[in-house]
């Protein structure tokens, strides 16, 4: 028989056994809601109630991600979480030129506190937790939110919610940066000075391995390159003068869950006791809140296939259980549909009811970490620990996460094993159903949403409206602030906030930011 290995390249076992166990179990594993916290960050964790059900949406205009937010609430979702469009997470208005063609295609277009006023229409913030993906700008979004909160009467310290704000994978995976990486740290440290002092209960970063997973990066690749930047993070906000448990407690984490649903769980657990072990002897930090690794999943994307798209149900339902199994705070399942298009109502709906299955009709929520003790489950997590650790190790000998990146080592390694995930789908030796094998020749049609052309032509008709209406002078007198507060020290939240309530664009405010500050260009050097 062929060994089989994992994910991660390691060797799984048909047969675990004791033997496979190293000395100290109970030490590693700990309780839940203890540490290490490889258990799990909370006592009761679902058994007193479910993960948060956050399904991930926008698209066109505000108007149109109005009406889907509605509809996910109304289905059971309980908390959003907003896409935003290429031209909304670059900086640029949707007029920009490089907007051409890409207005509200992916997401949400966000030119101004008008359209996030839209946005939120007749949703009470003070009750629904709100995730925004966002990067770049993602200062500049929390900010318009907040203005929106307080026209509804909201203050700042009952937001709850999380802000992306994790530029760092950005110039690992995704490409959406925009300024140069020592002046992207300014403004995420900058936010969690600000969100401590102004918004509280809000997750200030979601330090993001899912991007990297969907680039190629393998589960132990995933954890340690996200663990990895958070330890940069975390070293920045010292040096900005702030106290770690002054922050620490709000930082989160976003992985993906793939279909192999043992290694993901053993993911999970590892990324847990890492983190713990690295916030308690590194940073000294002394708030167990501090040591807690809180995560948000998102089933695999990559994995969905445009062949038969009926078969995502299932790889989404076996994702979704690996993340509950694993312990994940909170979770958005894909759609069936979306290898294709954006997600229909209907597709959305179904991905919701597939979480509600799992908290209301499966048992899985009856018990803590029910895989505990378990000989292949605990093996495998301490396999993938080794694994990860050895990656970070490598980082540190670069210098740490940014000098890794400028030399273009995480880059290199997930491109390595997305080439080798390629050359097995080709070959066949990794089985990937209704592509490879299982093929039928003749998929039913599907009728996929589609975006309305004339949106671009609208936005950009809102956005002159805007221009004329607003006071320039106001405009330009706050935006001269925020270039002040840019040139020094100063937090740079501060001014941004007047100048987006002075109805500022995002284009406008990050174009300011971009006068000071540069653009980052990337290099390959490794």
């Amino acid at each position: 028989m062929d060994e089989r290995t994992n994910e991660s390249g390691r060797p799984v076992k048909p047969v675990y056994g004791p033997e496979d166990l190293a000395a100290g179990l109970d030490e590693r594993v700990g309780q839940p809601g203890e540490y290490p916290y490889t258990r799990g960050v909370y006592a009761t964790m679902y058994t007193s109630r479910p993960w948060t059900m956050r399904q991930y949406a926008g698209f066109g205009n505000a108007k149109e991600s109005n009406a889907r937010y509605h509809h996910l609430l109304r289905a059971g979702s309980h908390g959003l979480s907003v896409a935003f469009d290429l031209p909304t997470q670059m900086g640029m208005d949707s007029d920009a030129a490089l907007a051409s063609g890409e207005v509200g295609k992916v997401g949400v277009a966000i030119d101004s506190v008008d359209d996030m006023r839209v946005l939120f229409d007749d949703i009470p913030l003070g009750e629904v937790s709100v995730s925004m993906t966002i990067n770049a700008p993602a200062a500049l979004l929390l900010l318009l939110y907040q203005l929106v909160a307080e026209e509804q009467g909201v203050p700042g310290e009952r937001l709850t919610g999380t802000v992306q704000n994790d530029v760092l994978k950005e110039y690992i995976a995704r490409g959406t940066y925009i300024y140069p990486p020592a002046e992207s740290l300014r403004l995420v440290t900058d936010t969690f000075a600000y969100c401590h002092a102004e918004l509280p209960r809000w997750n200030t970063i979601s330090i993001s391995g899912y991007h990297m997973a969907e680039a190629g990066a393998t589960p132990a690749q995933e954890i340690a390159f996200t663990l990895a930047n958070g330890v940069q993070y975390v070293r920045a906000a010292l040096d900005a003068g702030l106290a770690v448990d002054d922050f620490a407690p709000r930082l989160a984490f976003f992985f993906v869950a793939r279909t192999t649903l043992l290694e993901e769980v053993a993911k999970f657990r590892a990324a847990r006791r890492i983190w713990a072990r690295i916030m308690r002897e590194e940073f000294g930090a002394q708030n167990p809140k501090s040591l807690m690794l809180r995560f948000h999943t998102q089933t695999a994307g990559v994995q969905l296939t445009a062949q038969q798209p009926e078969v995502n149900l299932v790889r989404v339902a076996v994702q979704a259980l690996g993340a509950v199994l694993g312990g994940t705070q909170s979770l958005h399942t894909n759609s069936y549909d979306e290898a294709i298009a954006l997600p229909t109502e209907k597709a959305a709906r179904l991905a919701v009811r597939t979480q509600q299955v799992l908290a209301y009709e499966s048992d899985v929520t009856a018990t803590v970490d029910p895989f505990a003790g378990s000989y292949a489950i605990e093996a495998m997590t301490d396999d993938l620990e080794a694994a990860a650790l050895d990656l970070m190790a490598r980082v540190e000998e670069l210098g740490g996460a940014v000098h890794a990146i400028e030399a273009g080592f995480q880059k290199t390694e997930i491109e390595r094993a997305a080439y080798e995930i390629a050359l097995s789908i080709d070959e066949g030796s990794r089985v990937i159903v209704g592509v490879n094998r299982f093929v039928v020749d003749d998929d039913e049609r599907y009728q996929p949403l589609r975006v309305d052309p004339t949106l671009e032509a609208a936005q950009r008709e809102r956005l002159a409206t805007l221009r004329a209406e607003r006071d320039a002078g106001a405009v330009e007198e706050a935006l001269a602030e925020v270039r002040k507060a840019a040139e020094g020290t100063d937090n740079v939240l501060y001014p941004m906030k007047e100048a987006l309530r002075a109805r500022a664009t995002v284009g406008e405010v990050c174009d300011t930011l971009r006068g000071v500050w540069g653009v980052y260009q990337p290099t390959e050097r490794f």
